[in-house]
Parts: C-alpha cells; sequence; structure tokens
C-alpha cells in the first residue's frame, strides 16, 4: 500500500489540462496577465460571487499577504495576529518590517478570541491580521467592532476558506483586505498560486501595481515586487474548478465518516451553523501531547502520515523576539493533529486510522 498523507494534490484529468497548454502555445504567453489568467479572475469570482474588478491572481499566497499590508500601507508598526496559524503569516509581517503583536486563540474555535484584542492594542497598532483557521470563520463582525473602534486596519488571511460562506456571503467579502492560497495542497489549487480581495478598487488597483514592480508602462510609480502568476498556474486552476463542488461533498462525506466511527473522546473546532463550510482539514486535538505523538507514531507505522498542524504556537518561534505567552494556543498545538483528509480517499483508510485512535 503506498503512503497516506494528510493532503493529496486533486489533478483533473490530464487531457483537460492539455487543452488549456495548448492556448498557452498558440499565445506564446506564459506570465504578464495572459488571456488565461484574466480568464481565470473572471471564472473564479463568478462562481464565488464576488467582485471582479477588487480580486487578483498572485504568484502564491505568502506574497497575497505581504501585497495586503503593503497595499494598506502597512509596512512599519505593530500587527495583531495569532499564534495558531502557519508560519508565513507571521513571515510575511517581519519580511514587511512589521512587529507580530500575538493574541491568544478562543479554545473551541482556534481562531483569535476577539475579546483579548483590545489589551493588546497601543499606539504603534496599524492593523489585526486574522486568520480563518482550518477554514472556519472568525467573528468577523466582532473584530470590525474593533477595529473601527481604534481606527485599525483589518486583513484576513483566509488560505484555508476557499469557497466558504459566513450567512450565504463569501468570506472574502470581510475586512479591508482578505488573501487565500491555491497551494497545491489545498482544496483548490493552482500548483502554488493565491490571490488578493480588497474591499476597494482603489487599494487593488494598488495591489495591481505593487504585484509587476510598481510600474505601469513606462510610468513607475512605487516601489513593488514581482507577484504574477503564471498562465500555467492559471490553466490548472481553470482545469480545477469545475471539480470544487464534487470535491467538497466528498470531503464532507468523508468527515462524516470519521465523526461516525471515532468513539475516543477527543476535541473538534466548532463549526458555526451559519457557515458553509468546505471541509479544508479533519483536526482532532487530544488529551496531551504524549498521546498525540503516540498516535502520530503508531499511524506512521501504518504508512499513514497525520500532521501535527499548527506546530509550535507561533510566539514560540526561536526568532520572535515578542515572546508574549499565548497559553491557549501554546497547549493546543501539542495536542492536536490533522487526519489525512482529500476527494480521493479511501473509506477503508479512513476506518482504519479510525481503528488507531479507538484503540
Amino acid at each position: 500500500m503506498s503512503n497516506i498523507h494528510v493532503t493529496k494534490s486533486f489533478m483533473p484529468p490530464i487531457g483537460e489540462y492539455e487543452e488549456y497548454l495548448k492556448q498557452i502555445w498558440d499565445t506564446n504567453q506564459l506570465t504578464n496577465n495572459g488571456p488565461l489568467s484574466k480568464q481565470f479572475e473572471e471564472k473564479v469570482t463568478e462562481y464565488l460571487e464576488i467582485d471582479k474588478k477588487r480580486f487578483k491572481f498572485v504568484a502564491n499566497g505568502t506574497l497575497a499577504l505581504q501585497l495586503a499590508l503593503r497595499s494598506l500601507g502597512i509596512i512599519e508598526g505593530e500587527v495583531i495576529t495569532t499564534p495558531f496559524s502557519y508560519v508565513a503569516t507571521t513571515s510575511a509581517i517581519l519580511w514587511e518590517r512589521c512587529s507580530p503583536v500575538y493574541v491568544d486563540i478562543d479554545p473551541y474555535t482556534l481562531n483569535i478570541d476577539p475579546t483579548k484584542i483590545e489589551a493588546a492594542i497601543t499606539p504603534n497598532t496599524k492593523a489585526i491580521l486574522a486568520v480563518h483557521v482550518f477554514g472556519n470563520p472568525c467573528d468577523v463582525y466582532e473584530i470590525e467592532k474593533i477595529a473601527q473602534k481604534h481606527n485599525l486596519k483589518v486583513i484576513y488571511d483566509a488560505a484555508h476558506a476557499f469557497d466558504v460562506r459566513l450567512k450565504g456571503k463569501s468570506i472574502f467579502e470581510f475586512g479591508d483586505v482578505s488573501i487565500t492560497s491555491f497551494h497545491a495542497t489545498k482544496l483548490f489549487h493552482t500548483i502554488e498560486g493565491g490571490a488578493v480581495y480588497s474591499k476597494t478598487t482603489k487599494t487593488i488597483k494598488k495591489t495591481e501595481l505593487l504585484k509587476r514592480f510598481g510600474h505601469d508602462g513606462d510610468d513607475h510609480k512605487m516601489l513593488g515586487i514581482n507577484a504574477k502568476a503564471t498562465e500555467f498556474q492559471a490553466a490548472m486552476g481553470l482545469a480545477n474548478l469545475k471539480y470544487i463542488e464534487s470535491n467538497i461533498k466528498k470531503r464532507q462525506q468523508h468527515t462524516n465518516l470519521y465523526d461516525q466511527s471515532i468513539s475516543a473522546p477527543l476535541q473538534r473546532p466548532i463549526i458555526g451553523e451559519d457557515v458553509t463550510y468546505n471541509y479544508a482539514y479533519y483536526p482532532i486535538i487530544l488529551k496531551d501531547q504524549k498521546t498525540t505523538l503516540k498516535l502520530q507514531k503508531t499511524l506512521s507505522k501504518k504508512g499513514i502520515f497525520a500532521r501535527r498542524y499548527f506546530y509550535p504556537s507561533l510566539n514560540k518561534l526561536p526568532y520572535i523576539s515578542n515572546l508574549n505567552q499565548c497559553p491557549v494556543s501554546e497547549d493546543i498545538a501539542t495536542r492536536i493533529i490533522c487526519l489525512p483528509l482529500y476527494s480521493e480517499l479511501s473509506t477503508g483508510t479512513i476506518l482504519q486510522v479510525c481503528e488507531i485512535i479507538n484503540s
């Protein structure tokens, strides 16, 4: 039996991808906002029911975070964020010469705890960068109230949240800027890739300049970087888009099977009733770190590689100078593990994983 990993990239039928590749050969345009990239932005925004004029396809999700900070003018200062995320969230803040200020998480949703945000605000605070962890929406309404009260910008890292809706509205619609990732391991991917979605056309126009070196033709308007996606990435996204609904349905079925088959006592994140979820991951929280490590080791002996996701709590990174304590995040980071979840996962593998957990 081949090894089972926590995620597996969905691959469309190769012939469907090749049809898009033929178009690249016909146009001989490989990058620089080519016809497939434009088509990709149009099709994705149409699918998500969001404004195409405020959406930009970029090279990856980390660059999307950096562009979000830059487009809002947040180059220096403090950015309130979560310690429970992938390291890219913190990396983007540091790369843009800002200081991450960690606020602990809610133990049930695993998202940043809005009741603890105001205590972390100082005169140097410029923004709140919150993460929809595992695609589970933050308390966007409470965060918005806090941001308005203190005149702060809000950025949402929605790397896991493609096609998630809150009260029927795309999760990308919240905050000043939302970003997402189209990395190969995500529910929806373009091999590598990401996107920026902005509340205003002014901000997204700045994003467009920033992602292509800051110039428009011969008119150099600002400092920029190269964050352009390629036509090959757009081709993969276009080929994959038609399978999103069926893949989410399969992931939901796998999630339901896990839920029904695991009898051992453990915790799962709470998803709100007003959320249309995308079943991006299947995290479980065990009673202690010893049990978590034992489960991971036992699964790996069977060729099943679960992931300690997220570990460590980011406020414990060795290169972080702000060592504020986040006890909830620090505790959960030692006890959480994500089980395999992807559309092609077999029922037999799920039942095998559940049997090991129950034992």
